[in-house]
C-alpha cells in the first residue's frame, strides 16, 4: 500500500490560495476517482475539487475556514501500489506496476507474496442512507441544489448517500418518487442548546467588505417618495403587449434607464474611489451591480454596459444572473466591475431602509416596498401607489447637493416613465 497526496489545483482567477469552506469526506472514508473531496472558496466563486485517484483518506489538509495554497495537501490517500507521496507527480495513476523481483530474491518454496489489496467501493445499498449530523448543511452539488429548487424540495430533509451524507440526483429522485417523509410534531419546553457556526466562506467575505464600507466610508442616505403609477400601468401595458416573445419587465430594468440617465448629467457618481491612491475612476460605462440572495449569502452580479442595452436587453440579462448566481454557475467576472449598486428587499421590502455603499463604488440606490397611500393633491386625499427610494453616498467625494440632486432626477424620470424614451 501507498500513500497518494491529492493537492489543491490551481483553479484560475491568478489567486495563490482558497479558503476551505467544505468537506464531502472524513478519515476512514473510501472514495474513488472523480468523487468530491471538498469545496473551496476564491473571490465570489466555490469550486469543488474531486478525487484523482481511488482509496481510503487518511488525513484532511485543514479544517474549514483554513486558508490552502495552491499545490498545497488537500487530502491524503491510501492506495494500491506506491502512491506519489515519495514526490512523483500528483496526476499519476494511484496505482504503479510491482517491479520484478531482482535475481536471488525469490520467495521461498512453498511461500506466496501478500496480495496488495485494492480499496473497496463505498457501500451504496438500496436504501442506504448515511446519516448527516443534526442541524448540519446538507451536502449537494450546485445543480442538485438548482434542481431541488425547482422542484420545491427541501434540502436538508433528503437523506443523502454519498461521503458525509452528501445529496446526489439518486437521493433527489428517491426522495420526490416516496412522497417525501412528513415532519414529526412540535415539542415544547425550554432549548438550552447553543450552535456555534464558524464564519466561513461567503459569509465571512460578505462580513469582511461591509465592514471595510462602513469602516471606511462616511454614508449619507436620502429617502423621497416617489408615485409609481404611471410607470406600473406602462410596465402592465408593455408586458401585456410582448407576452411571451419578450423577456417579462419588472421595476428593475426602469431603474436602471433611469440611473443611465441621471448619472449622464452627474457623471461623478458612477465611479470607484480608489482612496489610497486619491483617486476617483469615472467611468463612461454604466456597469449596474444587482444585489442578490442566494443559498449561499448575498451576491451582486453586474450588469455590464447597461447604457447599451435597452428594457429588455437589460431585463433578460437582470434574470440569467440571478440565476446562475442562485445555482452556483456564475463567473467571477460577472461578480466584478460595478460602477453602481442597486439593493432591493422585493416584497419583503420596508418603508425605508439605509444600503451600504458596495465598497469602492460611491453610490447605491435601495428601492422599498410598493403600497397604496393618501396622498394630497391639493384638495383631498387621494390614493396613489407610491414607494420609497433610500440612496446612500460617499459623503467623502459626494456632497449632500449632488446626492440630492441625483435623487430627485431618479424621481423625476420613474414619476414621468416617457421621459426614459426621450433622447437627449
Amino acid at each position: 500500500m501507498g500513500v497518494f497526496e491529492i493537492r489543491l489545483p490551481d483553479v484560475g482567477e491568478g489567486v495563490a490560495e482558497a479558503e476551505l469552506i467544505e468537506w464531502h469526506v472524513k478519515p476512514g472514508d473510501i472514495v474513488r476517482e472523480d468523487d468530491i473531496l471538498a469545496a473551496v472558496m476564491t473571490d465570489k466563486a466555490a469550486v469543488e475539487v474531486p478525487s484523482s485517484a481511488d482509496g481510503k483518506v487518511l488525513e484532511l489538509g485543514g479544517e474549514i475556514g483554513a486558508m490552502i495554497p495552491v499545490g498545497g495537501v488537500l487530502v491524503r490517500l491510501e492506495v494500491a501500489g506506491a502512491g506519489n507521496a515519495a514526490g512523483a507527480d500528483p496526476g499519476a495513476p494511484a496505482a504503479a506496476p510491482a517491479p520484478e523481483p531482482e535475481p536471488g530474491t525469490e520467495p521461498e518454496p512453498g511461500t506466496e507474496p501478500e496480495p496488495v489489496p485494492a480499496p473497496a467501493p463505498a457501500a451504496k445499498k438500496a436504501g442506504h442512507r448515511l446519516p448527516r449530523p443534526e442541524g448540519a448543511k446538507p451536502l449537494a452539488s450546485p445543480s442538485v441544489r438548482a434542481r431541488a429548487r425547482a422542484e420545491g424540495v427541501t434540502l436538508r430533509q433528503v437523506p443523502g448517500s454519498g461521503p458525509a451524507g452528501r445529496i446526489s440526483h439518486e437521493d433527489l429522485d428517491n426522495w420526490i418518487a416516496s412522497g417525501g417523509i412528513k415532519q414529526g410534531g412540535v415539542t415544547r419546553g425550554r432549548n438550552t442548546g447553543v450552535e456555534d457556526i464558524r464564519v466561513v466562506g461567503m459569509r465571512r467575505k460578505i462580513a469582511e467588505k461591509m465592514a471595510q464600507s462602513k469602516r471606511q466610508i462616511p454614508h449619507i442616505t436620502i429617502v423621497e417618495e416617489v408615485e409609481m403609477g404611471a410607470l406600473e400601468d406602462l410596465r402592465a401595458a408593455l408586458n401585456k403587449k410582448h407576452e411571451g416573445s419578450r423577456p417579462k419587465l419588472t421595476l428593475l430594468p426602469f431603474l436602471i434607464r433611469a440611473i443611465v440617465e441621471a448619472v449622464r448629467e452627474q457623471p461623478g457618481l458612477n465611479a470607484r474611489f480608489d482612496d489610497e491612491g486619491g483617486v476617483i475612476h469615472r467611468h463612461g460605462g454604466v456597469h449596474v451591480g444587482i444585489a442578490t440572495q442566494t443559498e449561499q449569502g448575498l451576491n451582486v452580479p453586474v450588469v455590464h454596459h447597461a447604457e447599451a442595452g435597452s428594457l429588455w436587453d437589460n431585463a433578460a440579462e437582470i434574470q440569467r444572473l440571478a440565476e446562475a448566481a442562485r445555482d452556483g454557475s456564475i463567473k467571477r467576472e460577472e461578480l466584478t466591475g460595478g460602477t453602481i449598486t442597486i439593493t432591493s428587499l422585493g416584497p419583503l421590502g420596508a418603508i425605508a431602509t439605509t444600503p451600504i455603499v458596495n465598497y469602492p463604488e460611491v453610490a447605491i440606490v435601495g428601492v422599498n416596498k410598493m403600497q397604496i397611500r393618501p396622498v394630497w393633491d391639493g384638495q383631498q386625499f387621494r390614493p396613489r401607489k407610491m414607494m420609497n427610494l433610500s440612496c446612500s453616498f460617499d459623503h467623502r467625494v459626494v456632497d449632500g447637493w449632488d446626492a440630492a440632486v441625483f435623487v430627485q432626477k431618479l424621481k423625476s424620470l420613474l414619476e414621468t416613465p416617457a421621459m426614459l424614451f426621450v433622447e437627449g
